[in-house]
């Protein structure tokens, strides 16, 4: 699951402590950006619907800097949540071993495809998607009729998770 010689990149639980820190250090700046705690159509990933659930740590100093999950949505399907770099680590590559790492994961529990979503707050957001090459697509699921809300899709199979890993 190792992308990025700096970090490392471990699986954990939903549960654990420091995936629990990063993820409401996630929200307090989502609930800033968007003036509310009100901004996620549906219900918010637990345990029982996250397969994969990851924390990048620094290999120097051994902090932690960034989470992402894999939402099971059907069979075939899982969904991006919770994809969070702290603001000190951003820019540095941590949110593309992340998501390479999402994919990877993806990819090893079957899935064919990864979805994404990201609000009219969140540009930065959108850019990464896009970068990582997600297409736009519909809204699905609990963003249909959700007017600040984008939704991306990525279809995954070996090369396309290898790929993302090289990038």
């Amino acid at each position: 699951m190792q992308t990025n010689p700096r970090l490392n990149i471990r699986q954990v639980t939903w549960a654990n402590p420091v995936g629990a820190d990063l993820r409401a250090a996630q929200q307090a700046e989502l609930d800033a950006r968007f003036g509310n705690s009100d901004h996620e159509p549906g219900p918010a990933p637990s345990e029982a619907d996250t397969a994969v659930f990851v924390v990048a740590y620094e290999k120097c100093s051994g902090q932690p800097l960034g989470c992402g999950g894999l939402r099971i949505l059907d069979a075939e399907t899982a969904e991006i949540k919770r994809l969070y770099v702290v603001p000190y680590a951003r820019g540095s590559g941590v949110a593309s071993s992340i998501l390479a790492a999402l994919e990877a994961q993806a990819h090893a529990h079957g899935f064919s495809m990864i979805t994404a979503e990201a609000g009219s707050a969140q540009s930065d957001g959108r850019s990464f998607y896009e970068s990582a090459g997600f297409a736009a697509v519909p809204n699905f699921g609990p963003y249909i009729g959700v007017s600040h809300s984008q939704c991306y899709a990525k279809p995954i199979d070996s090369h396309s998770a290898s790929h993302t890993a090289m990038a």
